[in-house]
């Protein structure tokens, strides 16, 4: 048995999700291969070649590739899926975009958002946002994976030396174009790759409080923020901020939630975090379920207080 791992990147360097799906990919047994399509990636190519577990690396190069699109790249993996047992993507959204092409071209059952590898042919997912766990066995020949990059240990950057071989890109296929992108730019860590994330709710009132009560203790932490769907739904903040089951699903070392009653959605996105710290004045919000450390304090005296404190 051989996995293949797609890898997200930038061109130049690896995105954190490959590695998390890269240990997946190791525990389904076998080989592990990575491809990396994308224009003039040679260096992504050498940066994979370099991941922990990976003995071959496959890079198509072209400019069809440039931006991912998610005809181009789905075309790319079936041109490679019959030497493979297991095909994994990062439950991203590029990977949530191509896998389920994949997987219906090549007319196979695709494995959502796995957190955990029983067998080579067995794995665990969330359902029921969460409150459940799904035990799923897989009879097809080619098994096509999305990975929940929270449920694994990312594989290390270095130590690999695995083969680069190049493959021949397949033509653009005429489907999609790529007109532009508007990326936000912050000096804080990404969401999901933050270890320290603040996180703040409906409680705040207000963008102008959100922004006035959160970012001070951000900044003393080095933390990103996030939101609720609730906060979000609001106006607090930008989409990108949402955290849970319709928005990002992260791990922190450390997660404050302030004024976040817990829904069950929310919990879903972040109950995986290492520590959990909960402030909100309502002692039975569902967030405390899931604290390691709950302070039943307004927040607006609390969290200037934890700021001076720091």
């Amino acid at each position: 048995m051989t996995a293949l791992v797609i890898a997200e990147h930038d061109n130049a360097s690896i995105r954190g999700a490959t590695f998390n799906t890269v240990t997946a990919a190791a525990q389904c047994g076998g080989e592990v291969h990575v491809l990396v399509a994308g224009a003039n990636a040679g260096a992504a190519a050498k940066a994979a070649a370099q991941i922990a577990g990976v003995s071959k690396v496959i890079h198509a190069d072209g400019a069809q590739f440039e931006h991912g699109l998610a005809e181009n790249m789905a075309a790319q993996v079936l041109a490679l899926a019959a030497n493979y047992s297991h095909i994994l993507f990062p439950a991203t959204a590029a990977g949530k975009n191509v896998a389920p092409r994949v997987a219906a071209k090549l007319d196979v059952a695709q494995i959502s958002d796995i957190t955990k590898v029983d067998a080579p042919d067995t794995f665990e997912r969330p359902i029921y946002a969460g409150n459940a766990i799904a035990i799923v066995q897989s009879l097809d020949r080619i098994k096509v994976i999305t990975v929940r990059t929270t449920g694994f240990d990312p594989a290390a950057a270095t130590g690999g030396s695995a083969s680069v071989e190049t493959a021949t890109g397949v033509a653009d296929s005429g489907k999609s174009s790529f007109v532009g992108q508007e990326i936000a730019k912050s000096d804080r860590p990404e969401l999901t790759a933050a270890k320290i994330i603040v996180s703040g709710g409906r409680a705040l009132g207000s963008s102008e409080k959100f922004h006035e009560v959160l970012e001070p203790l951000a900044d003393k932490l080095g933390a990103a923020i996030g939101a609720s769907r609730a906060a979000v739904d609001a106006g607090y903040a930008p989409n990108d901020f949402q955290v849970g089951q319709t928005g990002k699903i992260v791990a922190p070392q450390l997660y404050i939630a302030c004024g976040i009653s817990g829904a069950i959605q929310h919990l879903a996105g972040m109950k995986d975090s290492k520590v959990i710290v909960a402030i909100n004045k309502d002692e039975e919000a569902p967030i405390f379920s899931v604290a390691d450390y709950g302070l039943v304090a307004d927040l607006f005296v609390a969290v200037p207080e934890l700021i001076k404190a720091l």
